[in-house]
């Protein structure tokens, strides 16, 4: 559905060429924040995550066994304009738990939603040797909010986690996007406009609330951090639609030496 240096179905006015940038973006197509690379018009200012300038029309998820997602452009349940209405809901993704508000991968037969990037998480990963597994069921809190349940998310969708095998590491998918985002715009964001100065004040708040937040992991030195920076370089990478592994990872990579 589209080339770099080509038009795409969602921007035909101009062609869309890949562009690595050090800063956020808002993703045109899914309407998902993404970082660093992006294939974007620049005359329009236009950007798409490269999942969304790649759809394939249909997939499949480990987690839905024989349910099959078709590609769509918008919503299905787009939010009727009317006040108080019944007779329309809004659709969240089954992953992340946040709103779909453009692209989606969509089950009509089993009623299910996938972000485009979402779609893409690995179930399975081996980090130093621990082994990460993609959970469909949250059992425990969040390392970074420290909650169990998804806050402010769709009524009934339980979204997904990652969970190491000795159980010292859980995140919520939809929790990783928006620590980075945070830290990024409410430290770096106000205090430089420099991008590698943004990524360092970043830096510096992620690990300053994690430390907080996992108030029994403090003793075990670097060894826990490190193999939290890989979860967080993996796992960012793929939800912000990174594909050349810029930004994110760099800013993952720095957690042990801020």
């Amino acid at each position: 559905m589209g080339a770099a240096g080509s038009n795409h179905f969602s921007h035909p006015e101009h062609p869309l060429e890949l562009k690595n940038y050090k800063k956020p973006y808002t993703c045109d197509g899914c309407k998902e924040p993404g970082f660093g690379s992006r294939y974007r018009c620049e005359a329009c200012d236009f950007n798409l995550h490269k999942d969304c300038m790649f759809p394939v029309e249909t997939t499949t998820h480990d987690f839905f066994g024989n349910a099959t997602f078709k590609f769509l452009p918008r919503s299905p349940n787009p939010k009727c304009k009317e006040k108080h209405c019944r007779n329309h809901r809004r659709t969240y993704c089954d992953a992340c738990g946040k709103a779909v508000k453009g692209f989606v991968y969509h089950c009509a037969a089993s009623d299910l939603d996938l972000h485009p990037c979402c779609c893409n998480l690995e179930t399975k990963m081996d980090i130093h040797g621990e082994e990460f597994w993609l959970q469909d069921k949250v059992s425990r809190r969040c390392n970074w909010c420290r909650k169990k349940k998804l806050q402010g998310r769709g009524s009934g969708v339980q979204g997904w986690a990652y969970a190491s095998s000795n159980e010292d590491y859980y995140f919520h998918v939809g929790c990783v996007p928006e620590m980075m985002l945070d830290a990024w715009q409410n430290e770096g964001g106000s205090r430089s406009d420099n991008d590698d100065d943004k990524s360092v004040a970043a830096v510096s708040k992620i690990k300053v609330q994690l430390q907080r937040n996992s108030k029994g992991n403090r003793g075990r030195g670097n060894k826990y951090w490190k193999m939290l920076k890989s979860i967080l370089k993996i796992i960012v990478c793929v939800l912000l639609g990174d594909p050349t592994i810029t930004l994110a990872c760099v800013v993952a990579e720095s957690l042990l030496s801020k």
